[in-house]
């Protein structure tokens, strides 16, 4: 049955799987859901349209789906959806969407969101992900699988961060980063590949070298990034993790594409 202790709020309308557990002075507003085996430790809060999916932990004092942090937010009744299995530490935020961004908040599976960790409006996360202690995100950012966003980062609004990203602690991040890069500074460069991420996660050998040299191609002084961008393409046209920073810089966006310093691009 339901464990829930005796010093939680948790209002009647919210729907709970038989399997929660509640820990003491947590609160839980009438629109929530939570699934099979959640667990709130305890002095956590959820509110709003929340979802939140199954094996999911929340630690002592986050705060999630209350009202976005946002001052066009006029009250529309926007979601937040977390999926299975995630880690929410102590004092995380995570904010429901807004009528400018699609109403809704998504977040994955199997992700690890540190300490302090903020997911602001309209974020769209992967699965896999991991951010470490006060890493933010501002409204709007898209993250990828299995990226790792180090502490102390700050992502603007509207940014994508591809699949496999690194971003480095302490970094600014102002523009989009390609699938399998690794950024780092204040304002934030491409530093290279997020080797060590591809080698954890399994990647071949030969994907591995075929990235290797298809950045270089990229990120090379000759020629515009449109031009180098097209040669790769053909070049490495059957190359699956080539081909897809190569969408992700052609997608239509409304940040440009971070890239190495002149020195670094070699």
């Amino acid at each position: 049955m339901t464990h829930i202790h005796e010093t939680a709020l948790v209002d009647t309308k919210a729907q709970l799987d038989d399997s929660v557990t509640v820990g003491p002075y947590c609160v839980i507003g009438a629109d929530v859901t939570l699934g099979a085996n959640v667990t709130l430790i305890t002095h956590a809060v959820v509110e709003g349209l929340t979802t939140i999916g199954e094996s999911t932990t929340i630690y002592p004092f986050a705060s999630i789906g209350h009202r976005p942090q946002d001052l066009k937010y006029k009250g529309e009744p926007s979601a937040l959806v977390i999926g299975c299995n995630n880690t929410i530490r102590e004092y995380v935020t995570m904010n429901p969407g807004t009528e400018g961004g699609g109403m809704v908040t998504k977040v994955g599976d199997n992700s690890l969101f540190m300490m302090g960790s903020h997911v602001a409006h309209d974020c769209q996360l992967g699965d896999g992900i991991i951010m470490a202690n006060n890493a933010t995100l501002a409204g709007h950012v898209e993250v990828g699988d299995y990226a790792i966003l180090g502490g102390l980062s700050a992502v603007h609004q509207f940014v994508r961060v591809g699949r496999y990203a690194m971003i480095g602690g302490m970094s600014g991040v102002e523009g989009d980063v390609i699938p399998y890069g690794s950024i780092m500074g204040n304002r934030a460069i491409l530093s290279g590949l997020n080797i060590i991420g591809l080698k954890r996660h399994g990647f071949p050998r030969d994907d591995i070298h075929d990235l290797r040299t298809a950045y270089r191609l990229l990120f090379a002084r000759e020629g515009t990034l449109c031009e180098r961008v097209e040669d790769v393409a053909e070049t490495y046209k059957d190359s699956e993790p080539v081909m897809e920073i190569v969408s992700f810089i052609r997608r239509d966006s409304s940040r440009a594409v971070i890239q190495p310093e002149i020195e670094h691009a070699a």
